[in-house]
């Protein structure tokens, strides 16, 4: 029986710890015969982004070297397992610390219970890195998997066949949790991921779980309407973003001319998360998009006219769609769309089935940044007693 062969090299620029760490005396630079441990993610290339904390230090990033675990033999223990890149979704997996559980270990060990969290558009699974992190600290037991979109951050670097829209980027998701595995039993969503959310829930009765709640944050089932005087349109945006260079000098420069353009400084401090060092060796480096921005761009058409009413009025059995409206929210909240909600709330009541409404009081639209007390509190009944 041969075992992997796990080569540690120092993983300098590896901004994105993922939520497994090693306890460990040994030196860097050491090579290590073992059964791979509880991993949360490969990279694309084949490589696996740990970190590995000197015995007695602190588990914060700050106290724990970085390193990149990479397969150099194929074999596993008894098992032949061949790790190769995948078109699947990048991700992370942030694992509550009773959880012992990893997708190419043990197939005899249960999923753990697990929720999916999923951003809006032009952002990336880091929007909810803090976010979930508090989430498995107080829901030990749960598992939370983090998705970049198609099209959006280290997922744009893999190659999606057209269309670009909420089914094919539900469509992903699904994918990546046959690949992993893993039935969710929670779906969060925020603005388009709520969308997506929706769609998991239209397309497949698995890899889906049931019972399975799915959250929709501060996004409506429907049609998209443009926004007020003031607001700022995710459309608009794309369109200014698109006319920019591939490539730009500082984000200062763009925050500029964000807010020259009429785009609150909110917003321009949020997109540029979304610029990466092109060179980071040189004295002046430039920075580069993270996303695809043609596609992003279909994708947000898409989500303006994509329907999903059909799954909330007739929710299938087993799946609880739960609304959230942001107090302040400059989302297009019509009336006529909250009075469809709580019709089909009173008519799934009825049926034994499951849609509900809740407002999260001072917030905006990015609710998870506005009052992530406030949302911990309303979403926390849905990991209780699992």
């Amino acid at each position: 029986m041969s075992a992997a062969v796990l080569k540690f090299s120092v993983c300098r620029r590896h901004t994105e710890a993922s939520s497994l760490r090693i306890r460990s005396n040994l030196k860097p630079f050491a090579v290590i015969n073992c059964k791979l441990p509880n991993i949360s993610r490969f990279s694309q290339s084949g490589t696996l982004c740990i970190q590995l904390s000197p015995k007695g230090q602190s588990r914060r990033p700050s106290t724990s070297a970085d390193f990149q675990m990479t397969l150099v033999d194929e074999s596993i223990g008894r098992g032949k397992i061949v790790i190769k890149p995948s078109e699947i979704l990048a991700y992370d997996l942030v694992q509550g610390p009773l959880v012992r559980w990893s997708y190419i270990a043990d197939k005899s060990v249960p999923c753990p219970p697990t929720a999916v969290l999923l951003h809006g558009i032009l952002g990336s699974r880091k929007n909810w890195g803090t976010f979930a992190r508090r989430l498995a600290q107080e829901f030990p037991n749960w598992q939370f998997l983090l998705v970049d979109l198609r099209c959006h951050g280290d997922s744009a670097s893999i190659t999606k066949t057209g269309p670009h829209t909420v089914c094919s980027a539900a469509l992903d998701v699904l994918k990546l949790l046959g690949h992993l595995r893993v039935t969710p039993r929670v779906i969060i969503g925020h603005s388009f991921g709520g969308k997506v959310a929706l769609s998991m829930v239209e397309q497949a009765a698995k890899p889906l779980a049931r019972p399975v709640r799915v959250w929709v944050l501060d996004a409506t089932p429907g049609k998209v309407r443009a926004g007020r005087d003031g607001d700022d349109h995710p459309a608009e945006l794309i369109t200014f973003l698109s006319a920019l260079p591939k490539e730009v000098v500082s984000k200062r420069e763009i925050i500029h001319a964000l807010v020259r353009e009429g785009f609150s400084n909110d917003v321009a401090q949020w997109v540029v998360t979304n610029l990466r060092q092109t060179n980071p060796s040189d004295s002046s480096p430039g920075f580069s998009w993270t996303f695809d921005l043609d596609g992003i761009a279909e994708m947000y058409q898409s989500y303006e006219e994509t329907n999903l009413w059909e799954v909330v009025e007739d929710v299938p059995r087993g799946v609880h769609v739960n609304f959230l409206k942001a107090e302040r929210s400059l989302h297009r909240w019509a009336l006529g769309d909250l009075q469809r909600i709580h019709a089909a709330e009173e008519q799934a009541a009825e049926e034994g089935g499951g849609v509900e409404m809740h407002v999260l009081e001072d917030a905006g639209h990015w609710v998870h940044a506005d009052n992530p007390d406030g949302l911990f509190r309303i979403l926390s009944f849905s990991f209780q007693g699992m």
